[in-house]
């Protein structure tokens, strides 16, 4: 949860951080120092290099990811069918962004949410618990057989045994 909310509060600076560029090269002042401090320096291409690497690439996606998968898991089990589609809904998001982010990705992650996280997503709809296990299963091999496909199969996915959330089950 705690990399959840990092993740998010670093894309809401970092989103502010691109407002105040762009305002700053409105006005014209070029290669004045943004932000805090005066920490976002250079002219506007090194500015926005500066604000692509603090968005990261597809590891702060993972991060998101991981936190979603766990909360699907947990709202499946708890037969939760509408908090489990919303985590679905928000893990595509999040896949779709890192794609934006880093397009090499693209072919393996497009295969995740084409195949395992689809077939996830009809278990869902149909409110099967059984079909529903099953296919989380199947969701948490496709996610090591997609990070061996990106070379970091040294990460894998398992099944989750503990929650992190702050509320309980509804």
């Amino acid at each position: 949860m705690r990399y959840a909310l990092y993740s998010i509060a670093l894309t809401v600076t970092t989103a502010c951080g691109l407002v105040g560029i762009v305002a700053c090269e409105q006005q014209n002042l070029g290669d004045a120092p943004a932000g805090s401090d005066g920490w976002l320096a250079g002219d506007a291409q090194q500015k926005f290099e500066t604000i692509a690497d603090q968005f990261g690439g597809f590891s702060q996606t993972m991060v998101e990811v991981g936190y979603r998968y766990t909360e699907l898991y947990w709202a499946g089990k708890d037969e939760n069918w509408e908090f489990a589609a919303y985590q679905i809904e928000h893990i595509e998001e999040a896949m779709e962004a890192g794609i934006q982010r880093r397009p090499a990705r693209g072919r393996s992650a497009g295969m995740f949410m084409d195949s395992a996280l689809a077939a996830l997503s009809e278990a869902v709809e149909h409110q099967d618990q059984d079909m529903f296990r099953q296919r989380f299963e199947q969701l948490a091999t496709n996610c090591n057989a997609c990070h061996a496909m990106e070379e970091v199969s040294f990460i894998q996915v398992r099944i989750p045994t503990e929650r992190y959330r702050p509320w309980g089950a509804p």
